[in-house]
Protein backbone atom coordinates (compact mmCIF):
# COMPACT_ATOMS: atom_id res chain seq x y z
CA UNK A 1 0.00 0.00 0.00
CA UNK A 2 2.83 2.38 0.91
CA UNK A 3 4.54 1.68 -2.39
CA UNK A 4 1.30 2.32 -4.26
CA UNK A 5 0.76 5.65 -2.52
CA UNK A 6 4.38 6.64 -3.21
CA UNK A 7 4.02 5.82 -6.92
CA UNK A 8 0.82 7.85 -7.12
CA UNK A 9 2.50 10.84 -5.49
CA UNK A 10 5.46 10.60 -7.84
CA UNK A 11 3.16 10.53 -10.84
CA UNK A 12 1.23 13.57 -9.62
CA UNK A 13 4.51 15.43 -9.13
CA UNK A 14 5.33 14.90 -12.79
CA UNK A 15 2.44 17.14 -13.78
CA UNK A 16 3.44 20.70 -14.73
CA UNK A 17 0.94 21.97 -12.14
CA UNK A 18 2.03 19.42 -9.55
CA UNK A 19 -1.66 18.56 -9.06
CA UNK A 20 -4.09 16.11 -10.55
CA UNK A 21 -6.52 17.68 -13.03
CA UNK A 22 -10.33 17.50 -12.92
CA UNK A 23 -11.97 15.20 -15.42
CA UNK A 24 -13.04 16.49 -18.84
CA UNK A 25 -13.65 19.98 -20.16
CA UNK A 26 -14.37 22.43 -17.32
CA UNK A 27 -17.22 24.92 -17.04
CA UNK A 28 -15.17 27.69 -18.66
CA UNK A 29 -14.64 25.76 -21.91
CA UNK A 30 -11.07 24.85 -20.99
CA UNK A 31 -9.93 21.82 -23.00
CA UNK A 32 -7.66 19.27 -21.34
CA UNK A 33 -4.96 17.35 -23.20
CA UNK A 34 -2.69 14.85 -21.49
CA UNK A 35 0.67 14.00 -23.09
CA UNK A 36 2.90 11.11 -22.13
CA UNK A 37 6.21 9.88 -23.56
CA UNK A 38 8.15 6.72 -22.82
CA UNK A 39 11.29 8.80 -22.25
CA UNK A 40 12.59 12.31 -22.80
CA UNK A 41 15.16 12.69 -25.58
CA UNK A 42 15.53 15.26 -28.38
CA UNK A 43 13.38 13.46 -30.98
CA UNK A 44 10.45 12.77 -28.65
CA UNK A 45 10.78 16.22 -27.07
CA UNK A 46 10.47 17.71 -30.57
CA UNK A 47 7.26 15.72 -31.11
CA UNK A 48 5.76 17.11 -27.91
CA UNK A 49 6.73 20.68 -28.82
CA UNK A 50 5.26 20.20 -32.29
CA UNK A 51 1.95 19.11 -30.77
CA UNK A 52 1.88 22.20 -28.54
CA UNK A 53 2.84 24.53 -31.39
CA UNK A 54 0.16 23.13 -33.69
CA UNK A 55 -2.52 23.32 -31.00
CA UNK A 56 -1.61 26.98 -30.53
CA UNK A 57 -2.02 27.47 -34.30
CA UNK A 58 -5.40 25.73 -34.03
CA UNK A 59 -6.48 28.26 -31.41
CA UNK A 60 -5.70 26.30 -28.22
CA UNK A 61 -3.25 28.07 -25.95
CA UNK A 62 -2.05 26.72 -22.64
CA UNK A 63 -3.40 28.73 -19.69
CA UNK A 64 -6.13 30.39 -21.74
CA UNK A 65 -8.38 27.68 -23.15
CA UNK A 66 -6.10 24.65 -22.80
CA UNK A 67 -4.73 22.69 -19.86
CA UNK A 68 -1.77 20.42 -20.58
CA UNK A 69 -0.51 17.62 -18.36
CA UNK A 70 2.80 16.04 -19.44
CA UNK A 71 4.35 13.00 -17.80
CA UNK A 72 7.39 10.97 -18.85
CA UNK A 73 7.83 7.30 -18.02
CA UNK A 74 11.61 7.85 -17.85
CA UNK A 75 12.18 4.75 -19.98
CA UNK A 76 10.28 2.46 -17.60
CA UNK A 77 7.37 0.46 -19.04
CA UNK A 78 5.88 -0.16 -15.56
CA UNK A 79 5.79 3.61 -15.01
CA UNK A 80 4.20 4.01 -18.44
CA UNK A 81 1.41 1.72 -17.27
CA UNK A 82 0.91 3.77 -14.07
CA UNK A 83 0.76 7.00 -16.05
CA UNK A 84 -1.76 5.45 -18.43
CA UNK A 85 -4.06 4.48 -15.56
CA UNK A 86 -3.78 7.95 -14.03
CA UNK A 87 -4.58 9.67 -17.33
CA UNK A 88 -7.51 7.32 -17.97
CA UNK A 89 -8.87 8.22 -14.55
CA UNK A 90 -8.51 11.97 -15.06
CA UNK A 91 -10.64 11.81 -18.23
CA UNK A 92 -9.03 14.50 -20.44
CA UNK A 93 -10.47 15.46 -23.81
CA UNK A 94 -7.58 13.73 -25.61
CA UNK A 95 -4.39 11.87 -24.77
CA UNK A 96 -1.20 12.02 -26.85
CA UNK A 97 1.04 8.99 -26.36
CA UNK A 98 4.57 9.43 -27.73
CA UNK A 99 6.57 6.27 -28.42
CA UNK A 100 5.35 2.69 -28.84
CA UNK A 101 5.54 1.51 -25.19
CA UNK A 102 3.60 4.53 -23.92
CA UNK A 103 1.03 4.18 -26.70
CA UNK A 104 0.53 0.49 -25.92
CA UNK A 105 0.04 1.24 -22.22
CA UNK A 106 -2.40 4.05 -22.96
CA UNK A 107 -4.49 2.02 -25.41
CA UNK A 108 -4.71 -0.79 -22.86
CA UNK A 109 -5.92 1.65 -20.19
CA UNK A 110 -8.91 3.23 -21.95
CA UNK A 111 -11.40 2.43 -24.68
CA UNK A 112 -13.30 5.69 -24.36
CA UNK A 113 -10.89 8.62 -24.21
CA UNK A 114 -9.39 9.58 -27.61
CA UNK A 115 -5.78 8.37 -27.80
CA UNK A 116 -3.49 9.87 -30.46
CA UNK A 117 -0.19 8.03 -30.82
CA UNK A 118 2.96 9.64 -32.22
CA UNK A 119 6.43 8.38 -33.18
CA UNK A 120 5.19 4.79 -33.46
CA UNK A 121 6.80 2.97 -36.36
CA UNK A 122 4.20 0.25 -36.95
CA UNK A 123 0.93 0.83 -35.04
CA UNK A 124 -0.62 -2.29 -36.59
CA UNK A 125 2.19 -4.60 -35.42
CA UNK A 126 2.05 -2.85 -32.04
CA UNK A 127 -1.69 -3.72 -31.91
CA UNK A 128 -2.75 -0.12 -31.47
CA UNK A 129 -5.04 -0.18 -34.50
CA UNK A 130 -6.25 -3.08 -36.66
CA UNK A 131 -5.13 -1.48 -39.95
CA UNK A 132 -4.19 1.80 -41.60
CA UNK A 133 -7.88 2.52 -42.18
CA UNK A 134 -9.96 4.51 -39.67
CA UNK A 135 -10.02 2.24 -36.62
CA UNK A 136 -13.62 2.93 -35.46
CA UNK A 137 -12.14 2.77 -31.96
CA UNK A 138 -10.78 5.56 -29.76
CA UNK A 139 -7.31 5.38 -31.36
CA UNK A 140 -5.54 7.15 -34.22
CA UNK A 141 -2.19 8.87 -34.68
CA UNK A 142 0.92 9.55 -36.74
CA UNK A 143 3.62 6.99 -37.52
CA UNK A 144 7.31 7.71 -38.00
CA UNK A 145 7.69 4.72 -40.31
CA UNK A 146 10.35 5.44 -42.91
CA UNK A 147 10.71 4.06 -46.42
CA UNK A 148 13.88 1.98 -45.99
CA UNK A 149 15.04 1.96 -49.62
CA UNK A 150 16.23 5.61 -49.45
CA UNK A 151 17.96 4.73 -46.17
CA UNK A 152 19.75 1.83 -47.82
CA UNK A 153 20.74 4.01 -50.78
CA UNK A 154 22.21 6.48 -48.29
CA UNK A 155 24.21 3.74 -46.56
CA UNK A 156 25.69 2.73 -49.92
CA UNK A 157 26.70 6.35 -50.55
CA UNK A 158 28.43 6.51 -47.19
CA UNK A 159 30.17 3.13 -47.62
CA UNK A 160 30.30 2.21 -51.35
CA UNK A 161 31.52 -1.37 -50.71
CA UNK A 162 28.95 -2.05 -48.01
CA UNK A 163 28.93 -5.67 -46.87
CA UNK A 164 27.38 -5.65 -43.39
CA UNK A 165 25.15 -3.16 -41.58
CA UNK A 166 25.34 -3.07 -37.80
CA UNK A 167 22.05 -2.45 -36.00
CA UNK A 168 21.87 -1.67 -32.29
CA UNK A 169 18.33 -2.10 -30.97
CA UNK A 170 16.12 -2.89 -28.00
CA UNK A 171 14.48 -6.32 -28.41
CA UNK A 172 11.63 -5.13 -26.18
CA UNK A 173 10.55 -2.36 -28.57
CA UNK A 174 8.21 -3.50 -31.34
CA UNK A 175 9.17 -0.54 -33.52
CA UNK A 176 12.83 -1.65 -33.43
CA UNK A 177 12.22 -5.33 -34.14
CA UNK A 178 9.96 -4.42 -37.07
CA UNK A 179 12.75 -2.31 -38.61
CA UNK A 180 15.25 -5.14 -38.02
CA UNK A 181 13.10 -7.59 -39.97
CA UNK A 182 12.60 -5.13 -42.81
CA UNK A 183 16.32 -4.36 -42.99
CA UNK A 184 17.24 -8.04 -43.10
CA UNK A 185 14.78 -8.70 -45.92
CA UNK A 186 15.68 -5.68 -48.06
CA UNK A 187 19.46 -5.83 -47.59
CA UNK A 188 19.55 -9.56 -48.37
CA UNK A 189 18.37 -8.73 -51.91
CA UNK A 190 21.58 -6.73 -52.36
CA UNK A 191 23.76 -9.40 -50.76
CA UNK A 192 24.29 -7.26 -47.65
CA UNK A 193 24.14 -8.78 -44.17
CA UNK A 194 22.79 -7.33 -40.92
CA UNK A 195 24.74 -7.73 -37.68
CA UNK A 196 22.14 -7.23 -34.93
CA UNK A 197 23.34 -6.08 -31.51
CA UNK A 198 20.60 -6.16 -28.85
CA UNK A 199 20.66 -3.68 -25.97
CA UNK A 200 18.04 -4.34 -23.31
CA UNK A 201 18.74 -1.12 -21.39
CA UNK A 202 20.15 2.31 -22.17
CA UNK A 203 23.30 1.39 -20.28
CA UNK A 204 23.81 -1.61 -22.61
CA UNK A 205 23.98 0.52 -25.77
CA UNK A 206 27.74 1.32 -25.76
CA UNK A 207 28.68 -2.32 -25.22
CA UNK A 208 26.27 -3.46 -27.93
CA UNK A 209 27.86 -0.97 -30.36
CA UNK A 210 31.34 -2.12 -29.36
CA UNK A 211 30.38 -5.73 -30.13
CA UNK A 212 30.07 -4.72 -33.81
CA UNK A 213 33.78 -3.97 -34.16
CA UNK A 214 35.15 -6.01 -37.06
CA UNK A 215 31.64 -7.28 -37.90
CA UNK A 216 30.07 -4.31 -39.70
CA UNK A 217 30.97 -1.42 -42.02
CA UNK A 218 28.58 1.07 -40.42
CA UNK A 219 25.92 1.28 -37.70
CA UNK A 220 22.38 2.21 -38.67
CA UNK A 221 20.09 3.56 -35.95
CA UNK A 222 16.32 3.76 -36.02
CA UNK A 223 14.26 5.67 -33.45
CA UNK A 224 14.88 3.06 -30.78
CA UNK A 225 14.28 4.91 -27.53
CA UNK A 226 17.10 3.16 -25.66
CA UNK A 227 19.54 3.91 -28.46
CA UNK A 228 18.52 7.53 -28.99
CA UNK A 229 18.66 8.18 -25.25
CA UNK A 230 22.28 6.93 -25.19
CA UNK A 231 23.41 8.37 -28.53
CA UNK A 232 26.37 10.33 -27.18
CA UNK A 233 27.84 7.22 -25.56
CA UNK A 234 27.41 5.25 -28.78
CA UNK A 235 29.05 8.08 -30.73
CA UNK A 236 32.15 7.81 -28.52
CA UNK A 237 32.37 4.09 -29.27
CA UNK A 238 31.85 4.63 -33.01
CA UNK A 239 34.57 7.28 -33.03
CA UNK A 240 36.99 4.91 -31.30
CA UNK A 241 36.14 2.10 -33.74
CA UNK A 242 36.21 4.39 -36.80
CA UNK A 243 32.74 3.18 -37.74
CA UNK A 244 30.22 5.65 -39.26
CA UNK A 245 26.83 6.20 -37.69
CA UNK A 246 23.87 6.57 -40.07
CA UNK A 247 20.69 7.71 -38.33
CA UNK A 248 17.01 7.80 -39.19
CA UNK A 249 16.35 11.00 -37.27
CA UNK A 250 18.10 14.24 -38.07
CA UNK A 251 18.41 15.25 -34.43
CA UNK A 252 21.02 12.51 -33.96
CA UNK A 253 23.49 14.26 -36.27
CA UNK A 254 24.14 16.97 -33.69
CA UNK A 255 24.64 14.21 -31.13
CA UNK A 256 27.18 12.16 -33.08
CA UNK A 257 25.81 10.65 -36.30
CA UNK A 258 27.77 11.29 -39.48
CA UNK A 259 24.64 11.47 -41.61
CA UNK A 260 20.88 11.11 -41.25
CA UNK A 261 17.90 10.84 -43.56
CA UNK A 262 14.82 11.03 -41.47
CA UNK A 263 11.62 12.48 -40.23
CA UNK A 264 11.57 15.97 -38.84
CA UNK A 265 10.05 15.11 -35.46
CA UNK A 266 8.79 18.62 -34.83
CA UNK A 267 6.78 18.37 -38.05
CA UNK A 268 5.54 14.93 -36.99
CA UNK A 269 4.40 16.52 -33.73
CA UNK A 270 2.58 19.23 -35.65
CA UNK A 271 0.80 16.58 -37.75
CA UNK A 272 -0.17 14.89 -34.48
CA UNK A 273 -1.38 18.21 -33.06
CA UNK A 274 -3.56 18.74 -36.11
CA UNK A 275 -5.35 15.46 -35.35
CA UNK A 276 -5.76 16.45 -31.69
CA UNK A 277 -7.23 19.76 -32.83
CA UNK A 278 -9.85 17.93 -34.91
CA UNK A 279 -10.77 15.80 -31.91
CA UNK A 280 -11.09 18.84 -29.64
CA UNK A 281 -13.48 20.32 -32.20
CA UNK A 282 -15.70 17.23 -32.10
CA UNK A 283 -14.36 14.73 -34.64
CA UNK A 284 -14.13 11.12 -33.44
CA UNK A 285 -10.64 9.59 -33.26
CA UNK A 286 -11.91 6.36 -34.82
CA UNK A 287 -13.00 8.24 -37.95
CA UNK A 288 -9.48 9.59 -38.58
CA UNK A 289 -7.13 7.23 -40.41
CA UNK A 290 -3.63 6.78 -38.93
CA UNK A 291 -1.07 8.73 -40.93
CA UNK A 292 2.47 8.25 -42.20
CA UNK A 293 4.92 11.02 -42.95
CA UNK A 294 5.58 11.15 -46.71
CA UNK A 295 8.97 10.60 -48.38
CA UNK A 296 8.91 14.26 -49.42
CA UNK A 297 8.96 15.21 -45.74
CA UNK A 298 12.30 13.52 -45.05
CA UNK A 299 15.32 15.70 -44.28
CA UNK A 300 18.97 14.91 -45.12
CA UNK A 301 21.56 16.19 -42.68
CA UNK A 302 25.31 15.55 -42.36
CA UNK A 303 28.24 16.37 -40.11
CA UNK A 304 31.60 16.49 -41.86
CA UNK A 305 33.44 16.54 -38.55
CA UNK A 306 31.65 13.45 -37.22
CA UNK A 307 32.23 11.67 -40.53
CA UNK A 308 35.97 12.41 -40.32
CA UNK A 309 36.09 11.20 -36.71
CA UNK A 310 34.37 7.98 -37.81
CA UNK A 311 36.86 7.35 -40.60
CA UNK A 312 34.99 8.40 -43.74
CA UNK A 313 34.89 11.27 -46.23
CA UNK A 314 31.38 12.07 -47.41
CA UNK A 315 30.95 12.16 -51.22
CA UNK A 316 30.52 15.59 -52.88
CA UNK A 317 26.99 14.84 -54.17
CA UNK A 318 25.83 13.91 -50.69
CA UNK A 319 27.27 17.14 -49.29
CA UNK A 320 25.56 19.09 -52.08
CA UNK A 321 22.15 17.55 -51.33
CA UNK A 322 22.31 17.77 -47.53
CA UNK A 323 22.04 20.36 -44.84
CA UNK A 324 25.51 20.56 -43.29
CA UNK A 325 25.68 21.29 -39.57
CA UNK A 326 29.51 21.73 -39.50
Amino acid sequence: MILGLTAACLLTACSPSGQSEKAGTDNHGMKKVAITAIVEHPALDAVRQGVIDELRAEGYEQGKNLKLDFQSAQGNTATAGQIAKKFAGSNPDAIVAIGTPSAQSMVAATRNIPVVFAAVTDPVAAKLVPSWEPSKTNVTGVSDELPLQPQIALMKQVVPNLKTVGYVYSPGEVNSTVVLGQLQSLLAKDGINVAAAPAQRTTDVPMAAKSLQGKANLIYTSLDNNVVSAYESMYKVAKDMKMPLVASDTGSVKRGAAVALGVNYHELGMATGKIVGKILKGEKAGNIAPQRMSAEQLDLMVSKSHAAEQGITLPPQLLKDAEIID
